[in-house]
């Protein structure tokens, strides 16, 4: 029982954790996503690619805050030593970031077409994909981290 109860703390812990990083990330995309294209006016599509610097500089900032409230918040220590255990989680996220930049593209794409607009806010189509990806890739992420970085 004790354990049971143990593991649905880590679970909301990574959840919480994790929400926190998707307001980083999504935070620093809708920065990124409106001020970029005035800079660099292909990063609204950049041979079909949509937000790709957005993307990809919002999700380094929502890796480095997850890596951090995980090892204080979230994980006990594994056998790995602090670098490899960082190594792998860098690159357990440089492979989630790709799975996450696809799913951003299939939405965007195919999925969203229009905003959503819930009165005191408009979700865009492009954050629409981006809350959808890191949803869907948060799960994996879970698996991953769990089993193979913290070996728990």
């Amino acid at each position: 029982m004790k354990e049971i109860l143990l593991k649905q703390k880590q679970i909301l812990l990574f959840a919480f954790a994790g929400a926190l990083s998707a307001v980083v990330e999504i935070g620093s995309f809708k920065i990124f996503s409106s001020q970029l294209p005035l800079i660099f006016f292909q990063e609204t599509n950049y041979h079909g690619i949509h937000f790709p610097l957005s993307n990809i500089f919002s999700t380094s900032f929502g890796i480095i805050t997850n890596y951090f409230l995980s090892i204080w918040f979230v994980f006990e220590r594994g056998k790995h030593s602090k670098k490899k255990e960082f190594t792998y989680f860098m690159g357990v996220s440089f492979l989630s970031t790709l799975v996450s930049l696809s799913i951003f593209q299939i939405f965007f794409r195919f999925v969203f077409f229009n905003h959503i607009d819930v009165g005191f806010f408009v979700f865009s189509q492009e954050m629409l994909s981006k809350i959808s990806a890191i949803i869907l890739v948060s799960v994996l992420n879970y698996t991953v981290k769990k089993k193979v970085i913290f070996n728990g």
